[in-house]
């Protein structure tokens, strides 16, 4: 095998190889005896068939296609890896010719990890806002304590706004009943918003056993089957009750913590918002600041890198779909799409997230960042102190330059952040 030329234009490289005789035939057997089990030609027996009686009948090259797959990790390797070609992506084959000798003559491109230029990465102006929580957050924390610990009492008094009304309904649309509009022993807290607009208010004031229709009107926004439609609903109260949230006093500060009074517990609330603040201040400032590089960075980015971003992107977001039940053509269905829909709203994402990815790369070669084996052993490590796994079966799930490469990009965006400087945010 013989590289002939090797051009590069931009983001995608050419390379012309000649394959000789010898090898392009063994690669020819190969395709032939894996697609003759599934050939049949009168007077042979299925998967039988002489190859040259295959390629009197189909053609002379009928297998030189896939005989080619079947070398073309050969081919690659010496096309691509050896000439120092940093393919993005799978190559693909633009041209064949094939000489009356046996000699093959394929033209390959492939795209081709780009030139990255980049622009300022230190000392960067990014806002940073200052950490801090209000009176009314830590109010709500308590409110959501008290909630917690909330008691409830069956009532027999009308329903009032805040109480849990267990009812049955049924929803009649021109007297015949609707898709999704029954329920047997539904607890409704009235207030929530959990029904139709207009469905809890007409609730208060029932009694336990009282019957009534209430007339509703669906919003224009709804379902397009009742989308502002009037509708009737029959309803039944089969019991009230209401919650009984205990006062916010010391007593209750040492029923839901270990504190003895409430003022202390609300300081423990206000300590603890303020580190968790703190945290995702830190994390925003980190990912303007990456991001701030990465505008700065001049690069013509490969489609393949960015599809490849898009992949993981939607191979992430599946998984967590699969992890709520959903599968991704369900969920792009509940959106009014599909999943090529889907795809495309995930796009200006990818496209920033691979520029992103990119400058780190770069980061790490000019600022000639390594990672020692010291440090792999303790992120292995990590890894299986944090999944309560053993160490050797995490070495054999995420290879190690997997690791080496999540640490440099860490010692990168560090280089990034360490130097930024934080300016107050602009006022609004």
């Amino acid at each position: 095998m013989t590289v002939k030329n090797i051009e590069r234009n931009g983001n995608q490289a050419t390379v012309v190889v000649e394959i000789d005789k010898d090898l392009m035939e063994s690669g020819i057997n190969k395709a032939y005896l894996k697609a003759r089990k599934q050939i049949q030609i009168p007077g042979f027996r299925k998967g039988k068939a002489p190859r040259k009686m295959i390629e009197s009948m189909y053609g002379a090259h009928v297998f030189y296609e896939d005989g080619l797959e079947e070398i073309f990790p050969e081919v690659y390797e010496e096309a691509v890896v050896k000439q120092e070609l940093k393919a993005v992506g799978r190559p693909s084959l633009t041209d064949m010719d094939i000489s009356d000798e046996g000699i093959v003559t394929i033209t390959i491109t492939t795209d081709v990890y780009p030139e990255v230029t980049l622009g300022d990465y230190k000392g960067l102006e990014v806002e940073k806002a200052e950490a801090s929580v209000s009176d009314e957050q830590v109010q709500a924390e308590l409110d959501r304590m008290a909630q917690n610990v909330a008691s409830t009492e069956t009532v027999e008094r009308p329903a009032q706004m805040g109480d849990t009304a267990n009812i049955d309904f049924e929803g009649f649309d021109n007297g015949v009943p609707f898709d999704g509009g029954k329920g047997d022993n539904f607890d409704l807290k009235l207030g929530s918003g959990s029904f139709v607009p207009g469905f809890e208010e007409q609730i208060v004031g029932m009694t336990t056993g009282e019957e009534k229709d209430i007339d509703i009107t669906f919003p224009e926004n709804y379902h397009a089957e009742l989308a502002g439609k009037a509708v009737v609903f029959h309803v039944k109260v089969n019991k009230i009750t209401e919650t009984i949230v205990p006062a916010q006093d010391d007593d209750f500060a040492k029923d839901v913590s270990e504190f003895d009074t409430l003022e202390a517990l609300k300081e423990d609330i206000r300590s603890k918002a303020l580190t968790q603040a703190q945290k995702q201040i830190d994390a925003s400032f980190e990912n303007a600041c990456v991001e701030k590089a990465a505008e700065n960075t001049t690069v013509d980015m490969p489609k393949a890198l960015i599809e490849a971003e898009l992949d993981s992107q939607m191979d992430r977001f599946g998984y967590q779909l699969q992890m709520s039940g959903y599968s991704m053509e369900q969920y792009a269905k509940m959106m009014g799409g599909d999943v090529s829909t889907m795809r495309e709203a995930f796009r200006p994402a990818a496209e920033k997230q691979a520029k992103i990815n990119v400058t780190l790369e770069k980061i790490c070669e000019v600022e000639n960042i390594t990672i020692s084996q010291e440090e792999i052993d303790e992120e292995l490590q990590s890894l299986a102190t944090q999944y309560e796994m053993e160490l050797e079966k995490i070495k054999t799930m995420i290879p190690a330059d997997e690791i080496t490469t999540s640490l440099k990009t860490r010692k990168a965006v560090k280089v990034i952040v360490d130097s930024a400087v934080a300016v107050a945010p602009k006022a609004e």
